[in-house]
């Protein structure tokens, strides 16, 4: 169930505006796990700093980050945003407008305002059939905490750089696991070590659709029994989470795939 609140629209704006008109013209419900557009994003209020801790409003991370890769040629073809119900926590996916073969690059970012994690970014990508959402990795800080020393700017900078330089890895994995069979027993295995044996963290839920949908998938492209069609598994799986909780398991998928496959 979702969590609501309503919230004065003279008070700080809150984290998530719902587009279902409030029963009365001075409230606003907001509703934690929906996805947001960077205009509802920059309503999002920003605490007020302190001596020690500044933090970051959420859209200006969002908009520096796409300056810093307008100044390497690449664009941003599609973005979603979502907010924790308090607006401390933001999570983001931009699609990028340079890919390969089905796919298209992607940045997740993420970022705090109560210090529950730093700035951080993941390279990942969309694939195209099923739109799936699929990242490299973890999430990886950039550079620096929010001091009042930070640069915004030149952090996002040599974090764009540095996310370049993994599109390369990134396409070879796909290729790699694209061309890595699996037997129905190692499939099975990958898929019961994720929900029950390893603490991974995936919602133990969705096990059973991890499962159908390898076996049974819906899209031909992933008929092949191979660690790319298990991964598109996953993250299909994924999509019936909430944006928030759909992006840390996804950024997980990929470290848990690496460590666990059959040699």
């Amino acid at each position: 169930m979702q969590e609501t609140t309503l919230i004065e629209q003279d008070q700080p704006v809150p984290a998530i505006l719902s587009p279902v008109p409030a029963p009365a013209p001075t409230m606003t419900l907001c509703s934690y796990g929906t996805k947001l557009t960077r205009e509802e994003l920059a309503r999002v209020a920003t605490p007020v700093a302190t001596a020690t801790h500044k933090p970051i409003p959420h859209i200006a991370v969002v908009d520096k980050l796409i300056e810093a890769l307008g100044f390497r040629q690449i664009g941003v073809v599609r973005e979603e945003y979502a907010v924790s119900s308090d607006g401390m926590r933001m999570f983001g996916v931009m699609d990028l407008s340079s890919g390969f073969d089905g796919c298209r690059f992607a940045i997740g970012l993420r970022n705090s305002h109560d210090k529950s994690f730093r700035l951080s970014c993941t390279v990942g990508l969309r694939v195209f059939v099923c739109e799936n959402l699929a990242f490299h990795g973890e999430y990886t800080p950039v550079l620096a905490k929010h001091s009042k020393h930070f640069s915004l700017e030149d952090s996002l900078a040599i974090g764009v750089d540095r996310m370049q330089r993994n599109f390369g890895p990134l396409k070879q994995q796909v290729d790699e696991w694209r061309a890595m069979q699996l037997s129905t027993a190692a499939a099975k295995l990958l898929i019961y070590q994720a929900f029950i044996e390893e603490e991974s963290g995936f919602p133990k839920h969705l096990a059973r659709r991890v499962h159908d949908l390898y076996f049974q998938p819906v899209h031909e492209e992933f008929q092949a029994r191979t660690m790319w069609s298990l991964s598109n598994a996953f993250t299909s799986a994924f999509k019936e989470l909430e944006p928030i909780p759909q992006y840390k398991a996804t950024a997980k998928l990929a470290g848990f795939l690496q460590s666990v496959r059959p040699s």
